[in-house]
């Protein structure tokens, strides 16, 4: 089972950091996921009409292995868990089942900054962290008050040989004003510099930013997401995921024999969501691991999965499963028709085109027989 261990700040602060004098390098490995959506259509195939339950474990059978695969794995939950009614687009709601089909899953840590989070007023925003930590999930990005901000903030994952600290910020609200005490977490560089530099305070060897920007279905990233992810990088942040667009953006970082540096993944597409046009039917898992060795802690590698939502109808109904593209594509006698197996096709083509030509620093991926490997092409 997985070694880290993510701990309350107040015991951080009572923890030695021991990285001098160690015999080898110690790795931890990240794994990130673009959005989890919850559109109707999700909803509905999720209900079981015979005792009005839900059930969402099967959305995730097929890349569980992924989740457990890595030290850490974190999610963009881009729905409230407001309670009922629920509902979709545009104001979320999605049964609680589905935050524990993330915990079953894999899932150790979901972001919550993003532009629906006040879907369901303060109240939503409380709920969905009071159901979070009763799944015994870590969570940031929004609080059920200013001190529980403070004193949360930044989320620190301790490793046996490093410490990381995982800031997460979202472009807005859709408008919504979030009424006291709940407090959503902005991007605003000013604040963000003085919560990086928190961090280093408390010894964070990476610092991580996990955040919700950039214009919707644009396969490229904005002037406004790079003057941001440069400003953060001045503030000293390592690491920096986005998300928001719903279609896959570039990945880039600086490599060269010493390790890989400033990466920036401008958006990871959806993970899950009913969105079934063309390049919004999926997204991509990042792969970061992050090396120890001596005093010195750096990344080492950094990849991707591209993954698809396959929508068979079953029994009437409409079911969602993720795919890791590599494992099915060549497979088509795998799909309920061959237009579900072009589809996933279009994609996987759209996405290598697109990452080919304009990723630096990110290699595709896969999980074989337990090890990553590099996809050949």
């Amino acid at each position: 089972m997985r070694s880290l261990r993510i701990i309350p700040l107040l015991i951080l602060l009572l923890l030695p950091k021991v990285l001098s004098g160690q015999e080898r390098d110690s790795v931890l490995t990240l794994l990130f996921t673009g959005d989890i959506m919850g559109h109707d259509g999700q909803i509905a195939s999720a209900r079981d009409d015979s005792t009005g339950a839900y059930a969402y474990d099967t959305v995730f059978s097929y890349v569980a292995p992924l989740l457990n695969g890595v030290d850490v794995a974190i999610g963009n939950l881009e729905v409230t868990l407001g309670g009922p009614p629920y509902r979709g687009y545009p104001a979320f709601s999605s049964p609680d089942e589905l935050a524990a089909a993330c915990c079953n899953a894999g899932f150790d840590i979901l972001g919550t900054a993003n532009n629906h989070s006040a879907d369901r007023g303060s109240r939503g925003i409380q709920r969905t962290i009071r159901l979070l930590d009763s799944l015994g999930i870590r969570h940031t990005g929004t609080w059920v008050s200013p001190d529980s901000r403070d004193s949360l903030t930044p989320l620190m994952i301790v490793h046996e040989s490093m410490r990381i600290a995982l800031l997460a910020y979202t472009y807005g609200t859709n408008g919504i004003t979030v009424p006291p005490p709940a407090t959503v977490a902005y991007i605003d560089t000013v604040k963000a510099a003085a919560e990086i530099r928190r961090a280093a305070c408390l010894g964070a060897d990476q610092t991580v930013i996990f955040i919700h920007w950039g214009i919707e279905y644009d396969t490229l990233p904005s002037r406004e997401q790079r003057l941001t992810a440069a400003a953060l990088q001045r503030s000293g942040a390592d690491i920096i995921i986005g998300s928001h667009p719903h279609v896959l953006q570039p990945m880039n970082a600086e490599a060269d024999n010493t390790g890989i540096r400033n990466p920036v993944v401008w958006s990871m597409g959806n993970f899950v969501s009913n969105q079934r046009t063309r390049r919004r039917d999926g997204g991509a898992m990042i792969r970061l691991d992050i090396t120890a060795s001596g005093d010195t802690t750096f990344i080492s590698d950094a990849g991707y999965v591209l993954t698809w939502v396959y929508t068979p109808v079953e029994q009437g109904r409409k079911k969602f499963y993720i795919l890791p593209c590599t494992e099915f594509e060549y497979r088509p006698e795998f799909f309920q028709s061959t237009d579900h197996y072009d589809a996933m096709m279009t994609y996987i083509n759209d996405s290598r085109r697109l990452l080919d030509n304009l990723n630096t620093g990110f290699r595709e991926m896969a999980l074989v027989n337990g090890s990553w490997v590099t996809v050949a092409k």
